[in-house]
């Protein structure tokens, strides 16, 4: 099960692989598959043996805290983004990976057990991504690009490109296709 996951992405290169793979989030999937539109913490107890989870990182993203000193009410988003997390680290499946950028997770729950970029995985992007695995182990670069000082996806000051936007959330959590093939081929097992 990929929870989160409206783009379809990591459900398909899983299901690519042969394996019953399932996406569930608020939103419709934007690849027709088995998709289950609703609340991911109704059908943790239905017998998954996998969990890819891909929590809203709006409120839990280091680069955006500033904001609950600013914002009234965000703090208490923070601690509510926090505690779904938690939700999904402790659901009823023996194995799970929780995927978030740089975030309070790391301070909060722990610290993540490993940190990736797509470009260990062939893509010419840079998006620091840590995950929380249980019973997993680490993902292995699949195709390593050299390193440099900027990628595809980045302005000359390093940041992303993706310029302000009603959607520019919706373009940056999908998970790029080189990391879901190594999750499908390192985690799907027979």
């Amino acid at each position: 099960m990929v929870a989160c996951e409206f783009s379809g992405i990591v459900r398909e290169a899983f299901k690519a692989k042969g394996h019953d793979a399932w996406s569930c989030d608020l939103l419709p999937t934007e690849i027709l598959g088995q998709h289950i539109q609703g609340d991911v913490l109704n059908i943790l107890n239905d017998g998954w043996d996998l969990m890819i989870a891909h929590p809203p990182c709006t409120y839990l993203a280091v680069s955006g805290l500033h904001w609950n000193t600013r914002v009234p009410g965000r703090p208490q988003k923070t601690e509510e983004a926090l505690l779904f997390v938690k939700k999904l680290m402790d659901a009823p499946i023996n194995r799970i990976a929780v995927e978030n950028p740089v975030s309070c997770i790391s301070t909060r729950i722990r610290k993540p057990d490993q940190i990736i970029q797509p470009w260990f995985f062939g893509e010419d992007a840079s998006k620091k991504t840590c995950l929380w695995l249980q019973n997993l182990p680490s993902l292995k670069d699949t195709n390593r690009l050299y390193e440099k000082t900027r990628r595809g996806n980045q302005t000359p000051s390093g940041q992303n490109k993706l310029g302000p936007a009603l959607d520019r959330w919706k373009e940056r959590s999908r998970t790029y296709l080189g990391i879901a093939n190594a999750m499908a081929d390192q985690w799907g097992g027979d």
